[in-house]
């Protein structure tokens, strides 16, 4: 069989899964046993194909998403956003979110994602939300798909709305999160929000700091989550603010995100077309702090947040195109293979899932590129097909 290249960073043992360094890669021959994946042998020809696990969208929004073409021409800041964004809750019936959803799931499963989280709104009343009773049944057909509510941290501090909401995510397999933003009462809502979690088991997953400024809920959840040793997975999207934070802030807050854990989500696309604006062509990058982050070593994931919405009028669900111009706006330089665990091993952990790696995954687990260069992979100029098509 032709020879395929598989990214080290995919491999959790690479020093006995065989074949033969080639950049930032392992070539060989695949060695296929009982449907896995076992093994390369020592190469023996040219490599025409690169292996790695289902992706991983850690974090979009499935209710909001394509509702561009009747929202229009808008674009603005984020407060601007969410307010038009809910201006079109008025068409929000069931009919209208199961197509919209559903569209959204089909373009990440054919992007090559397996495990997809998304958030929906709560609102203000404890009582379940229409898009999470549809989104609900649709992760029932769809496995693969988990739910995050999306609530003001500010609601979670009034003992009937932590507790009715506790519940019912404990019964909907449901993960709690909120929407961190100067918010008045952070710090108690957060309290009761952690307490809640701990007890009914729950992953937590955050909105934070989602602006540039003088912004530190980030923070604050480090530091409620090394207090009370909190067990579960927390995943803390933007943390964009953590870009006006001197180094040793910086270096602070990573330290606690570290030792607590905690894994940050990157979302370019819709932070660089949100943040940082001006009269004119902005000048700042609304996008966190990477590379420091990582070398602290804070696990850093990267999805891709809004698509066709109010928030972001393009973008699609795919976790390597998010990928791509984090590289371009943080300067992730190659290796590129590096990277990649961001959008399938690291982003799985973050997710609560088991990381699957290629060493030993089934084929029905692993996707193939027709590439040879990892940064071909990343650019996704070449389409991702399933192993099964192309390995048997």
């Amino acid at each position: 069989m032709t020879d395929i290249l598989v990214p080290a960073a995919l491999i959790a043992n690479p020093g006995t899964f065989g074949g033969v360094p080639e950049g930032d890669c392992l070539r060989g021959a695949p060695v296929i046993r009982d449907g896995k994946l076992v093994g390369l042998t020592n190469p023996s020809d040219a490599a025409h194909l690169m292996v790695m696990p289902a992706l991983v969208e850690p974090h979009c929004h499935l209710d909001k998403c394509h509702t561009i073409n009747r929202i229009g021409q808008v674009g603005g800041d984020l407060h601007h956003a969410i307010s038009i964004q809910h201006a079109d809750k008025k068409y929000w019936d069931e009919n209208d979110l199961r197509s919209r959803a559903s569209r959204g799931l089909r373009e990440a499963q054919q992007n090559g994602c397996a495990l997809i989280r998304s958030h929906v709104d709560w609102g203000d009343d404890p009582a379940p939300p229409l898009g999470w009773s549809v989104l609900v049944e649709m992760a029932e057909d769809n496995p693969g798909l988990q739910l995050a509510a999306l609530t003001g941290v500010d609601q979670w501090r009034a003992p009937e709305f932590a507790q009715k909401v506790g519940n019912i995510l404990a019964l909907t397999d449901g993960v709690a999160g909120a929407f961190i933003y100067g918010h008045r009462h952070t710090e108690a809502g957060l309290r009761s929000l952690f307490q809640i979690a701990a007890h009914h088991g729950l992953m937590l997953d955050f909105h934070v700091d989602e602006g540039l400024g003088d912004l530190n809920g980030l923070e604050a959840i480090a530091d409620i989550a090394l207090e009370t040793r909190f067990a579960h997975p927390i995943l803390c999207g933007h943390c964009v603010s953590l870009m006006d934070r001197t180094t040793d802030d910086v270096k602070r807050i990573a330290d606690k995100l570290a030792r607590a854990g905690i894994t940050v989500c990157t979302l370019p696309i819709t932070n660089l077309y949100l943040q940082g604006r001006t009269d004119g062509t902005p000048d700042r990058r609304g996008i966190t702090r990477l590379r420091e982050l990582r070398a602290a070593g804070v696990p850093v994931v990267v999805g891709s947040d809004n698509v066709a919405d109010a928030f972001c009028p393009i973008g699609a669900h795919d976790p390597r195109a998010a990928l791509a111009l984090a590289c371009v706006t943080a300067h992730l330089d190659p290796p590129l293979g590096d990277w990649l665990p961001a959008i399938t091993t690291d982003a799985a952990r973050a997710l609560g899932a088991a990381p699957i790696t290629v060493d030993g995954a089934a084929l029905t687990d692993l996707l193939t590129c027709a590439v040879t260069h990892t940064a071909d992979l990343v650019s996704g100029r070449t389409p991702l097909r399933p192993a099964t098509e192309t390995l048997t």
